[in-house]
């Protein structure tokens, strides 16, 4: 096979068509178009970045956005109350597991269940000496 030659084909590119409409019953020409491969080119890829341009906007600027996975929670006010309650919930959270541990512990002593503990394999603090 040939190699194509670069001039070639720009040249066919630049090669002029022509597309005629005809209306089949009359023969008679409805419209008739003078094209190129390269204006078909063109005009394909416009209408292309066209739609994208529309979709791209309609998403953006309608709330179409909020049913997108992946794009946010919304506004910047549900965001900040949303960090908000994340926070509130966590410290809730470490709360209740104290409280828990709290009445675990006093349901223990009540019970008698209490362990006792060496108290000579306790660690004493370590004093800090003022030559130090």
């Amino acid at each position: 096979m040939a190699k194509l030659d670069a001039n070639s084909t720009l040249k066919r590119l630049r090669n002029h068509y022509r597309l005629v409409i005809m209306n089949e019953d009359t023969y008679e020409e409805v419209a008739k178009f003078k094209l190129s491969r390269l204006s078909v080119y063109i005009i394909i890829s416009s209408v292309f970045v066209l739609f994208a341009v529309l979709i791209v906007s309609l998403i953006i600027f309608t709330p179409i956005k909020y049913y997108l996975p992946g794009t946010g929670y919304g506004d910047i006010k549900q965001v900040k109350e949303y960090q908000q309650l994340n926070v509130r919930t966590d410290s809730m959270e470490t709360a209740m597991k104290f409280q828990q541990k709290y009445l675990d512990d006093i349901k223990k002593v009540l019970e008698g269940k209490v362990p006792k503990l060496d108290t000579n394999k306790l660690e004493l603090p370590k004093e800090e000496s003022a030559g130090d």
